[in-house]
């Protein structure tokens, strides 16, 4: 698993990006942090980014927690404040329920969880791949009728998505086998994975931010989500699509210095 480092020495922090991105997803949230006495850890899941990517290997969700546990213990951490974005955040949901002892706090960025988990955007994808399916077998960029649409949809403001940014998310999935890696990522994200977490029993601070124009996920998700999550906090972002860490990076990661500031006053 390929994982960026900044800062060092200060309260750890796992940066965990969602469907479609990368670590690169937190490249203007991870410097902040650093400079305010935290070392962030910006990963790419297993499959995704710079990560390897084995034909045959298990990308669902409680697998990625399993690979996120291994990556503490490669990182010599112990426990760590972890941040997820959408699918991201349902990997740090199964790590808290299932690894308690392994985070800290829990900062939830538009996750999908309950009944929108695979959320709008990955069932969106499935049947544009019947309907874009010449496109996709002939370009070398296959994937950017795909990934492209749900990228450009994940932000309220289309200048927060320009080309050059839009191809930088493309690049690991050109040509046919990396459409076909991205169809195996998204096939391996079901519900299923998050029937044995205990939403109720979760023992972590938590903290849901909600960029409020998310068009995938159900407008009053957020409300259900954080009455399900004993004394969990909801902050919602006007005028923000899914990909905060895009569009406002700024608010998001005071949003998390503060969190981790208050959570550690009440321990």
């Amino acid at each position: 698993m390929h994982v960026e480092r900044y800062g060092h020495g200060g309260a750890p922090v796992l940066l965990v990006h969602g469907f479609g991105t990368s670590s690169f997803l937190w490249r203007e949230v991870a410097p902040q942090l650093a400079i305010n006495n935290c070392t962030a850890f910006a990963v790419d899941l297993f499959g995704y980014g710079e990560s390897d990517r084995p034909f045959d290997a298990d990308f669902g969700l409680l697998a990625q927690a399993e690979y996120l546990d291994r990556a503490l213990t490669a990182l010599r951490l112990r426990s760590a404040t972890v941040v997820g974005l959408d699918v991201g955040a349902a990997v740090g949901l199964a790590l808290a329920g299932l690894r308690p002892e392994r985070v800290d706090r829990l900062v939830l960025v538009n996750p999908v969880a309950l009944d929108e988990l695979p959320a709008g955007d990955i069932k969106a994808m499935h049947k544009n791949t019947a309907r874009f399916a010449f496109r996709i077998s002939r370009g070398v960029l296959g994937a950017a009728p795909l990934l492209g649409e749900l990228l450009r949809g994940s932000v309220a403001n289309p200048e927060h998505m320009p080309d050059p940014l839009l191809a930088r998310y493309l690049a690991p999935y050109v040509g046919k086998e990396g459409v076909r890696h991205l169809l195996a990522l998204a096939r391996a994200i079901n519900e299923e994975d998050l029937a044995e977490v205990d939403l109720g029993s979760l023992p972590q601070p938590s903290l849901i931010v909600w960029g409020d124009q998310d068009r995938w996920v159900n407008p009053r998700f957020p409300d259900k989500l954080s009455e399900a999550i004993p004394g969990c906090r909801l902050v919602r972002i006007p005028n923000v699509g899914r990909l905060v860490p895009e569009e406002a990076p700024d608010a998001l990661a005071n949003l998390i210095l503060e969190f981790i500031s208050t959570a550690a006053r009440r321990t």
